[in-house]
């Protein structure tokens, strides 16, 4: 999939099986995805992120983590996707983005892709994975869409071609992070039963939506996980210096 030697180092991926696009710039700027533009100043915002949730990945030799929200609309994806490409872009170890959200799969919409496959066709299928992986032009960064399913997600999320799946994309590259986007925590279980698989995870916060009984019970959902901290979306307020988020555009 990678060709990741002493010869081709991380800075100088050639990837020989991931399908490799490019994206366009346009469709990037549209959907926020400011990683993925120059001189864009917001993306600091995603920069501290990155260090932060870097600095405790590799004190725990932890390699994965997931990313969710207590409820819809929060913008975990928009936070997943922005936050994979930082991290891409460090330079370090690649980056592997999985689209877990079989509800309401957005990953590839945020980055533009036509994926003819996705995580579903892998699990219903017997699509093989090497078939749906997809290098969005973005160096050390690869995506395993999502794609809609017609089927149970939650069983489909705890079945063993999925269990075995994850078991493979942790174990196959040691400096590989992977960023499982999961489903809300309260829109059904999906989340809940794909977090034991995770490292860690991290929780997205809408401001001036979620409540405090939200917030205090998604803490006590993810009490058994490793917290790596709360990003605070959509604030209309200046952050303080001890936060990190991003300040909406939207209305």
């Amino acid at each position: 999939m990678i060709k990741n030697t002493d010869k081709y180092p991380l800075d100088s991926i050639r990837y020989t099986k991931t399908h490799s696009v490019m994206i366009d710039p346009d469709v990037l700027r549209n959907n926020r995805v400011i990683m993925g533009l120059n001189n864009d100043p917001r993306a600091d915002y995603f920069r501290v992120l990155r260090t932060t949730v870097l600095k405790q990945l590799r004190e725990n030799n932890w390699n994965s983590f997931a990313i969710t929200s207590a409820t819809p609309e929060a913008g975990k994806s928009f936070i997943s996707v922005n936050l994979a490409i930082a991290i891409a872009m460090e330079g370090n170890q690649s980056v592997l983005i999985v689209d877990a959200d079989l509800r309401r799969p957005s990953v590839g919409q945020y980055l533009g892709l036509q994926c003819e496959f996705g995580l579903v066709d892998c699990l219903t299928s017997d699509v093989p994975l090497e078939d749906v992986l997809v290098n969005p032009g973005i160096e050390r960064l690869v995506v395993l869409p999502g794609k809609s399913s017609d089927n149970n997600s939650s069983e489909l999320i705890s079945s063993r071609k999925m269990i075995s799946l994850i078991q493979e994309i942790k174990s196959r590259y040691e400096s590989r992070i992977i960023i499982f986007d999961l489903p809300p925590l309260f829109a059904a279980d999906d989340a809940m039963v794909l977090m034991p698989y995770a490292d860690a995870a991290l929780l997205v916060v809408e401001d001036g939506k979620n409540t405090s009984e939200e917030l205090q019970h998604s803490m006590y959902i993810l009490e058994q996980t490793n917290l790596l901290g709360l990003v605070l979306n959509k604030s209309r307020q200046p952050l303080p210096t001890y936060q990190y988020g991003y300040v909406s555009e939207a209305d």
